[in-house]
């Protein structure tokens, strides 16, 4: 394997057997009595994820995704009785999650499509009643890009937003791989229970496990949190189908992290410990964001697939980079960063802000195998054949890690 080639990574060699009666279909009663593998120094051990704080390094910043997962799945009927389902991925008009949700008649999304032949033309209509009154939805394909489509929406009662709509006609879509329809425990289930900003389509799962008595637990140990919003793609998902991943192409995620959060990295002399593959992949575009600041000030706040890698890259330090942000911020009186990512991190990455990761245990040749596998210098087959082992639950239901940075 080359490392300083990520791109030439045969996805193979990160494969492994997954049992299906492995696969968790639904969460344990109680977020907090999941198991926890521990992974320090090459050495594994577990717990219950109820114990989370006592094995944090002292000092640690705990950093989260609130993220709130949106009911994206709306299903029509045509007249014919043929059923269309359309499942919103990302604003597309307008282009910003706080003002699309917020649209009384009108708006567009990237969508994809189900039973799509039996779509060709026209417009659909569904009728959505909430809180005493009613609206006609209905919805208009204008374009269309291989397997994704803008879908037009509009309705005629601007008592409705278009959160509203979601909440009142989407369903909550669960991952496929759980293979079972969406249940009402669900929506409780599958949001963390520090979520507050709607936009993604999948939860951030790592989060999954913690309560209002670990949250109390870790302040009363004295860690402080920050939160960073990335919105969760339906192409978090997406398994890496080419022989070498320099043919995979990522999915661009929205990312929002307040000012305040970004000082308080820039001022941590600590260890950071990400909540989930999400919260890595915001913190770690940071550093890309301020080094391209870094460059040319008026850099285009997006971070691409291949950054990290390139020559002329990771020439700054952390804390040069977090200041750049900072600058730019403070220039332009905003309070806080908006920006697209589609970084990869895979074997060979060497980690700028995270320190440590807390995460569920991911599906085999996927890019989340390959982030964990950055963080542990390889030892990930080492990780999870005890998780196998030892009676573990994987995926998004499933049990939970703590990872300590080789």
């Amino acid at each position: 394997m080359n490392l300083s080639n990520p791109g030439q990574i045969h996805i193979d060699e990160y494969d492994y057997a997954l049992p299906e009666e492995r696969i968790a279909a639904y969460p344990l009663s109680k977020r907090d009595s999941s198991k926890l593998l521990l992974y320090k120094d090459n050495t594994i051990s577990e717990d219950v994820f109820s114990s989370l704080p006592s094995h944090l390094p002292a000092d640690s910043l705990l950093v989260f995704n609130n993220t709130k997962v949106i009911q994206a799945r709306m299903h029509f009927r045509k007249e014919t009785g043929a059923q269309i389902e359309i499942f919103c991925l990302d604003p597309s008009e307008p282009h910003d999650y706080a003002l699309i949700f917020q649209q009384t008649a009108h708006c567009a999304w990237h969508c994809l499509v189900g039973n799509l032949k039996k779509w060709k033309s026209g417009e659909l209509h569904k009728e959505v009643s909430a809180h005493g009154v009613s609206t006609t939805l209905t919805a208009r394909r204008t374009q269309s890009n291989g397997e994704h489509h803008v879908v037009e929406f509009s309705w005629d009662n601007p008592a409705f937003t278009f959160a509203d709509l979601l909440e009142a006609a989407g369903e909550l879509p669960i991952p496929p791989y759980l293979k079972r329809d969406t249940v009402e425990a669900d929506k409780q289930t599958y949001q963390t229970v520090y979520s507050k900003i709607k936009g993604s389509v999948a939860a951030p799962t790592a989060g999954l496990h913690f309560t209002p008595e670990v949250l109390a637990d870790l302040a009363a140990k004295g860690f402080r949190r920050a939160e960073v919003t990335l919105h969760v793609g339906a192409g978090t998902f997406k398994p890496v189908k080419s022989e070498t991943i320099a043919e995979h192409e990522m999915h661009s995620e929205f990312i929002s992290v307040e000012r305040e959060t970004i000082a308080t990295l820039l001022r941590h002399n600590g260890k950071v410990i990400a909540v989930g593959t999400t919260s890595v992949r915001t913190l770690e575009s940071l550093y890309y964001i301020g080094e391209s600041l870094g460059l040319n000030p008026n850099a285009e706040l997006q971070v691409d697939q291949w950054q990290p890698y390139q020559d002329g890259s990771n020439l700054l330090d952390k804390k040069a980079a977090l200041q750049k942000i900072l600058d730019y911020l403070d220039k332009n009186n905003l309070k806080r960063l908006l920006a697209d990512t589609q970084i990869i991190i895979a074997p060979g990455y060497e980690f700028k802000i995270v320190d440590g990761i807390v995460t569920n245990f991911h599906q085999p040749k996927s890019t989340l195998l390959l982030l964990v596998s950055a963080l542990v210098k390889g030892d990930w087959r080492q990780i999870y054949d005890y998780a196998l082992a030892n009676g573990f639950r994987f995926l998004s239901y499933g049990d939970s890690s703590l990872l300590m940075k080789r």
